[in-house]
């Protein structure tokens, strides 16, 4: 059926991607609450938002400081920032992704 191994691991991403893109067809979801969806790491959505970001209309809502309400809008990473840049707490909300 495969090839090589490398086949499997393509196969098992392209699932995931699909899987990811159907999740956030839904609604608004946090990287975390993809990982618990999918049962994989943050670390993993990350890398595979990216790819979908290439391939679908990727929408953000950005991650915002529960303190001072600072709103991370000109962020292009996809991670929650570690720290506000005006108040310096990390009381920061994690970015809600959808398409």
């Amino acid at each position: 059926m495969y090839s090589n191994k490398q086949d499997v691991i393509n196969e098992r991403f392209i699932t995931l991607r699909q899987e990811i893109i159907k999740i956030l067809k839904t609604g608004k979801h946090s990287a975390k609450d993809l990982s618990k969806i999918l049962g994989i790491s943050e670390k993993e959505i990350y890398y595979h938002l990216e790819s979908v970001e290439k391939s679908e209309k990727l929408n953000i809502e950005p991650s915002r400081c529960k303190t001072c309400g600072f709103i991370f809008k000109k962020r292009e990473r996809l991670k929650k920032p570690s720290k506000c840049p005006i108040c310096k707490k990390q009381f920061i909300t994690d970015p809600l992704f959808f398409i």
